[in-house]
């Protein structure tokens, strides 16, 4: 049948949809039929409701459903017709005046834009590069044996020093009065590795064991306590026990706790550097990727369909609810969001999805199964049973489409990488960690 399609505005578009009134009728009473075998009436046997009875409780609900039923159902077959890819769901609207035996509906609706992408070649993108080097393996094994340490009492007349385990009293106060949070007892944390404020260390730091000291304390202005943030309070604090630490050596004892067969220190550092290589690997991906994607978007022209930009704001609110309920704020699903806190970050994805869905397939960059099984093998590498993550992720459909969908932006940043000017900048491999 012929279309007819009316531009409204940009990507919204229109559709009159005629449906013939004897056609719906008809489906109507089928149903109706249908229902009336099965329906439940008091003073009737089942299947022996008259079928005047099902029409006069149910027809009104009935032919809603036809309606709707029907109405969709021409309107995929129009936008099929016409050739257009819709975005989102269409508004329907009965129109007045219709032919005799026709119900005419408007359907108006986005349909999703033509993306043009620039000249990759104009573009200078940034790639990170990093080294494992011996520095990195050496911190890792520090932080293994620390993951392993033990404590043991120190003398009574020892002061506390960093590295050492104390337990403490303490309690705070704001204009002599106390605060939620400010007081606890048979408390226990590392000195000098940043549990505390900087300021409650430095307090500790040399005290002995039995000792009190009264010190001011001047919470940051970003504490998360909001009720002593920016504000300076007194805290007592005493001293009850120091603890020494004694980190283990490194030794074949240690390299087999590890899963080392062979209990070697070469071997245990050639792990570590493996693990440590496939998380740089992954890390720089995803630093790469994020370069990539800006790229893209800054060379890419095209309307984003209100409707999908609606749809991702309304995702990233539920996302953002789920978050606060996890956290055990009470009442999260009834706090109050407006949408505009995520419209930038909605719109920079809905235009993201439209760019990359053009590029692949412009280029013929989707995931193949090889890339799929390639991908899945490096994360299930650092497992200690590598073949039952492989089937975990072959065994749930949807866990392989988030798979698919990282193979994908991957094969787009390659692709991008090989057509943009690329500068290679090597980072610390500290800083790619976000270690200080």
């Amino acid at each position: 049948m012929a279309v007819t399609v009316e531009t409204l505005e940009k990507l919204e578009r229109k559709i009159t949809l005629s449906l013939p009134a004897t056609a719906i009728e008809t489906e109507v009473q089928t149903r109706l039929k249908r229902l009336a075998r099965t329906v439940k009436m008091d003073g009737f046997r089942p299947g022996k409701v008259p079928l005047s009875v099902v029409a006069q409780r149910y027809g009104y609900s009935v032919q809603y459903e036809v309606l709707n039923d029907k109405v969709a159902e021409a309107f995929s077959v129009a936008a099929n017709e016409a050739n257009l890819r819709v975005a989102g769901q269409p508004r329907i609207s009965e129109k007045e005046g219709a032919p005799e035996g026709e119900l005419t509906f408007d359907a108006v609706f986005e349909v999703f834009p033509e993306v043009k992408l620039g000249d990759l070649s104009d573009v200078t993108i940034e790639k990170l590069t990093t080294e494992v080097d011996d520095g990195a393996i050496d911190k890792t094994v520090d932080i293994l044996r620390k993951q392993r340490r033990t404590f043991a009492q120190r003398p009574q007349d020892a002061a506390a020093q960093d590295s050492d385990r104390v337990t403490v009293d303490f309690e705070g106060k704001l204009d002599g009065e106390p605060f939620q949070g400010g007081k606890a007892e048979d408390f226990q944390f590392l000195v000098g590795e940043g549990q505390m404020l900087k300021e409650f260390e430095d307090a500790v730091r040399g005290m002995k064991a039995g000792e009190s000291k009264t010190f001011p304390l001047a919470f940051p202005e970003d504490y998360h306590g909001k009720d002593v943030a920016g504000k300076t309070a007194d805290f007592l604090v005493t001293v009850k026990k120091i603890e020494a630490a004694h980190l283990p050596e490194v030794n074949e004892a240690m390299a087999k706790s590890l899963g080392i067969a062979d209990g070697s220190i070469d071997g245990l550092r050639a792990d570590i550097k493996a693990n440590l290589e496939r998380e740089v690997k992954f890390r720089l991906l995803a630093r790469n990727k994020q370069a990539v994607m800006d790229a893209l978007l800054s060379k890419a022209e095209l309307d984003l369909p209100k409707a999908s930009v609606e749809s991702e704001v309304e995702r990233l609110r539920e996302g953002a609810v789920a978050d606060l309920k996890q956290r055990g704020i009470k009442d999260a699903d009834k706090i109050e969001i407006p949408a505009d806190v995520f419209l930038p970050q909605a719109e920079r994805r809905v235009r993201l999805g439209l760019v990359v869905a053009e590029l692949v397939r412009a280029n013929e960059l989707q995931a193949k199964p090889e890339q799929l099984k390639a991908h899945i093998d490096d994360l299930a590498a650092s497992y200690e049973k590598p073949e039952d993550v492989v089937r975990w992720y072959f065994g749930d459909r949807q866990r392989l489409a988030q798979v698919e969908a990282v193979v994908i932006e991957n094969n787009v940043s390659d692709f991008v990488l090989g057509q943009a000017k690329v500068t290679e900048k090597a980072i610390a491999f500290d800083e790619l960690m976000g270690q200080s």
